[in-house]
C-alpha cells in the first residue's frame, strides 16, 4: 500500500467513527473549496494515530466529491471568494460501493467561460433548490345544504354527524415532485428526462414562474433574485401544446410576434429580417405563406411544423432563459435533432440558458445536453450532473448494462424501477419491461436510486448551488445593462400594440366573421323573413310592429351567443402572450373593440337591407338610417353582453346555459308577448337592452304619435293607443339611448376586469 492510502477496513472504521458523530459535524467551505470541520485539528489529537489518517483522508475526498475541481476558480483564473449564503451540507453517510463514479454537477472550464462573455446582454443564473409541489386530492365540495349544517352545529356547540364530519376533512395532499435541486448557467442545456407523470412539465413550469398554486414551496432565483416582470420578458416558454392562430400564415405569425416583442429600437426591416431568419433556420421558408391551421376545418401545416413555428415566436425575441415543453414531440430524427442543434448552438454562441423537457430522446440528442435532470416515476430526482456521466454513475451503484444502448433508454428504465439485464444473452436491455415485475419490486428499485442520489449526487448539487451564490452571476460590467433593462416596461408602446393587435385580430377574425356558414344562416333568415312580411300594408299594425319586434330580437340573442365564445377559446393564446409580457390589457382589449365594429356590423347591415325594404317598413331614408344604427348599437351592447359571460365564466358550456335563460327572461320581459308584466317583476325590461332597442325602432316607425289607425267599426284611433305599442310607449327616446350606453359600457368593464383576474389567478 503507497503512502497517503488506506486499506478498505480502515476507511470503513473511520466511516463509522465519522456516522457515529466522533467528528464535529459543522462544516464549511474554505476559499479552495475544501470542506473543514471547525474545531477538528483541535480534536484529533484525542483520537489514535491510525484514525487520524483516516479521518483526514475521508474529509479530503469527500472536498473532492462535493466540489468539482473546474468550480475552484473563477473564469480568471483566481480562486473563489467563500460564499456568503447560509447554505450548508449535511453529513451522510457513505455505503456505497467503494468504486462509485460521482457525476461532475458543474459544466467544464471551457464551456463555462465561453459563455460568460456572450453577445447576450442579459446572461442568467437560474437554480432551484428543493422545489416541492403538491396538490390536494380528495377535496370534498360542498352544497349549500352541509354548510349552513356544520355552520349551526358549530354554533349550536353540537357536533355534527358522521357525514358532516366527512365533509369538513381537511383534503390529502399528494406529492408531485420533491426535492429538486439545479443550476443552469448562460452556455449550459438542462435536459430533464422521466416517465410519463414524473412531474417534469410541472417543474418547467414553476421554473418559468407560471406555476402560481400556493402548494409551491422550495427557492427559485434567477441571477440571485426572485421573478420578476424583466425576466419574464427574457424568457421564452414554448408549451406542449402549440397555441397559434390557425388562420395567419407562418410568415404573419412571426412578424407580428417581432412587431410586438423585439425592442422599439429596431427598425421594421430589422424585424422583418430577424424574422426571415429564424424561418430559414428552422426549416419554415417553404411554408411561410401557407396559413398555420390546426383546427377542424383548416387545412394547414403538419403537426412537426407547427412545433417549429412555435419554437420559432421564442427564439425570435433571442430570450436569456428559453423553457420548452417537449419541443421534440410530434417530430422525425431529422427535424428533430436540428432543433435540438439550434437551442445547443443557441445556448453555446448566444449565452442562453436552456432548459427542455423531453420524453425519449435519441442516442443523438442526448449527447447534446451539458446536463441532465432525471426524476423517477413517483417524483423524485435520481440523477443530476453531465449528461456523459450518466451511464458511468449508474453503472457504479450497481445498474450497469452489458449492452451498448442508449443512455436514455437505460435512464428512463431505471426511472420506472426496470433493472437492465446483467445476463449477457443478449436477448433485451432489461431484464424486466413493463407488468413483468411487480410494484413492489420496481418502488424498491426507485427507492435505491432515489438513497444513491442523496448519497453521491445531493450534497454535491447543494454545494454548487452555494457556491454558485458568489460566482454564478454576471460580471458587473453588465449591471448597467441589466438595470436599465429592469426600467423598461414594455418593448413596444401602447399605441404600437394597439394598432399591431388590431390589425393581426382583422386578419385572424375575417375568416371566422364572414365565413360561409354565417353568411348563409343570416342571409336566408332576412329572405324567409323578408317573404312572410312581404310588402306589410301600413294598415296592418299587428303585423309592422311583429317584424319590428323581431328585428330587436334577432339582432339582440344572435351576437350574444357568438361573443360567448370568443374568450373562452383565446384564453390560452392570451395566459400565453401576457405570460411572456407580449401586450397589456388595455391595448389587447382596444383592439379587440375595435375589431368588432367591421367584423360584427357587416352581417346585421346586410340583413336589414334586406329585410327592411321586403317588409314594406317606412321608405323615408332618414327612417331607414335612424333603423339601422339603432340595430347596430343593439348588436354591439348584445355581443358586449356575451363578452362578459364568457369572460367571467370562462366556460363554453356553462356561458351558452347562462345566455340561454338570459335570452329567455329577456324575451318574454321584451315588452310584446307580456304586455302587462306584473310590478314585483317589472324591473326585468329596464335590464333588457332588447327592450330599448324595440321602443326606438318603434318611435323611429311612428314619429309623433303614429298617427291613426282602424282600431273596428270604422273608428279611428291614435297608433300610440294601440296594445303593442301602448304597453312600451312612444316617449323618452334620448334615455334609452343613454341607458343602452351604460350597458355597453358596463358589460365591457365587466368583461376587462375578468380578464385581469384572469391573468392574477
Amino acid at each position: 500500500m503507497r503512502e497517503g492510502e488506506v486499506s478498505e477496513e480502515e476507511e470503513g472504521r473511520g466511516s463509522v467513527l465519522v456516522s457515529i458523530g466522533l467528528a464535529i459535524p459543522t462544516r464549511q467551505v474554505n476559499q479552495v473549496g475544501v470542506v473543514e470541520s471547525r474545531g477538528l485539528r483541535s480534536f484529533l489529537f484525542f483520537i489514535a494515530p491510525p484514525h487520524l489518517i483516516v479521518i483526514y483522508n475521508y474529509y479530503r475526498r469527500a472536498s473532492e466529491i462535493v466540489m468539482a475541481p473546474q468550480e475552484l476558480h473563477d473564469d480568471d483564473g483566481k480562486h473563489k471568494e467563500s460564499p456568503t449564503s447560509t447554505c450548508t451540507t449535511t453529513s451522510s453517510n457513505n455505503n456505497s460501493p467503494s468504486g462509485a463514479v460521482h457525476p461532475t454537477i458543474s459544466s467544464p472550464p471551457s464551456v463555462a467561460s465561453g459563455h460568460r462573455s456572450a453577445a447576450n446582454s442579459f446572461p442568467l443564473v437560474l437554480k432551484f433548490e428543493e422545489v416541492v409541489y403538491k396538490v390536494k386530492v380528495g377535496q370534498t365540495t360542498r352544497g349549500l345544504c352541509a354548510r349552513v349544517s356544520s355552520a349551526c352545529a358549530a354554533t349550536g356547540g353540537g357536533a355534527a354527524d358522521g357525514k358532516n364530519t366527512a365533509a369538513v376533512l381537511p383534503p390529502r395532499e399528494k406529492t408531485i415532485i420533491s426535492g429538486m435541486c439545479g443550476v443552469v448557467r448562460p452556455g449550459e442545456m438542462l435536459a430533464m428526462l422521466g416517465p410519463s407523470g414524473s412531474g417534469k412539465t410541472t417543474l418547467l413550469t414553476a421554473l418559468g414562474g407560471r406555476q402560481r398554486h400556493a402548494l409551491l414551496s422550495g427557492k427559485i432565483t434567477y441571477n440571485g433574485q426572485p421573478f420578476s416582470g424583466a425576466v419574464k420578458r427574457r424568457t421564452g416558454f414554448v408549451t406542449q401544446h402549440d397555441v397559434l392562430y390557425p388562420h395567419l400564415t407562418v410568415s404573419e405569425t412571426l412578424w407580428y410576434t417581432a412587431l410586438l416583442r423585439l425592442p422599439h429600437a429596431l427598425g421594421a426591416g430589422e424585424k422583418r429580417a430577424q424574422a426571415e431568419a429564424v424561418a430559414r433556420e428552422l426549416g419554415l421558408t417553404k411554408v411561410a405563406h401557407s396559413m398555420v391551421g390546426g383546427v377542424r376545418g383548416v387545412r394547414g401545416l403538419s403537426g412537426g411544423e407547427r412545433k417549429r413555428v412555435s419554437i420559432g415566436l421564442e427564439m425570435l425575441v433571442d430570450p436569456s432563459l428559453l423553457l420548452l415543453d417537449e419541443p421534440t414531440s410530434g417530430l422525425d430524427s431529422t427535424t428533430a435533432a436540428r432543433i435540438v442543434g439550434t437551442l445547443r448552438r443557441m445556448a453555446a454562441a448566444g449565452g442562453r440558458t436552456v432548459v427542455v423537457t423531453i420524453h425519449q430522446p435519441s442516442s443523438r440528442l442526448y449527447h447534446m445536453f451539458d446536463k441532465v435532470l432525471l426524476l423517477s416515476a413517483d417524483g423524485q430526482p435520481v440523477y443530476y450532473g453531465r449528461a456523459t456521466d450518466g451511464i458511468s454513475y449508474f453503472a457504479s451503484i450497481g445498474f450497469a448494462s452489458p449492452l451498448s444502448l442508449n443512455p436514455a433508454d437505460l435512464m428512463l428504465d431505471l426511472a420506472n424501477g426496470i433493472v437492465p439485464d446483467t445476463s449477457g444473452d443478449g436477448c433485451g436491455v432489461a431484464a424486466a419491461v413493463p407488468g413483468s415485475g411487480s410494484e413492489a419490486e420496481q418502488k424498491e428499485v426507485r427507492g435505491k436510486l432515489a438513497a444513491a442520489y442523496e448519497r453521491h449526487i445531493a450534497p454535491a448539487v447543494k454545494l454548487d448551488i452555494c457556491s454558485s451564490e458568489a460566482g454564478g452571476t454576471v460580471d458587473g460590467g453588465h449591471a448597467a445593462r441589466r438595470r436599465s433593462a429592469a426600467r423598461v416596461e414594455w418593448t413596444a408602446g401602447w399605441c404600437t400594440q394597439f394598432s399591431v393587435l388590431l390589425r393581426r385580430g382583422l386578419k385572424e377574425r375575417r375568416h371566422e366573421s364572414f365565413n360561409k356558414l354565417r353568411i348563409f344562416q343570416v342571409l336566408t333568415v332576412a329572405f324567409l323573413a323578408g317573404l312572410l312580411w312581404w310588402r306589410t300594408p301600413a294598415a296592418h299594425l299587428q303585423d309592422r310592429t311583429a317584424l319590428i319586434f323581431f328585428f330587436s330580437v334577432f339582432w339582440g340573442f344572435f351576437p350574444l351567443y357568438n361573443a360567448v365564445f370568443v374568450f373562452p377559446l383565446e384564453r390560452p393564446m392570451l395566459l400565453k402572450e401576457r405570460s411572456s409580457g407580449m401586450y397589456r390589457l388595455s391595448s389587447y382589449f382596444a383592439a379587440r373593440t375595435a375589431a368588432d365594429l367591421p367584423m360584427e356590423l357587416g352581417l346585421p347591415t346586410a340583413f336589414v337591407i334586406i329585410l327592411y325594404w321586403m317588409g314594406g317598413l317606412d321608405p323615408r331614408p332618414a327612417s331607414f338610417l335612424l333603423s339601422l344604427l339603432v340595430v347596430l348599437y343593439s348588436v354591439l351592447v348584445a355581443q358586449s353582453l356575451g363578452l362578459a359571460v364568457g369572460a367571467v365564466l370562462m366556460d363554453v358550456k356553462q356561458g351558452t346555459t347562462l345566455a340561454s335563460v338570459i335570452t329567455m327572461v329577456f324575451l318574454i320581459a321584451g315588452g310584446y308577448y307580456v304586455q302587462h308584466i306584473p310590478p314585483f317583476v317589472g324591473w326585468l325590461r329596464w335590464l333588457n337592452y332588447s327592450f330599448y332597442c324595440y321602443r326606438l325602432l318603434l318611435g323611429i316607425q311612428f314619429p309623433n304619435g303614429g298617427g291613426v289607425y282602424d282600431c273596428g267599426g270604422g273608428a279611428l284611433c291614435p297608433v300610440s293607443e294601440f296594445p303593442a305599442i301602448k304597453a312600451v310607449g312612444l316617449n323618452n327616446h334620448w334615455i334609452d339611448v343613454c341607458v343602452m350606453a351604460l350597458l355597453l359600457v358596463g358589460y365591457r368593464v365587466v368583461a376587462y376586469l375578468a380578464l385581469d383576474r384572469l391573468q392574477q389567478r
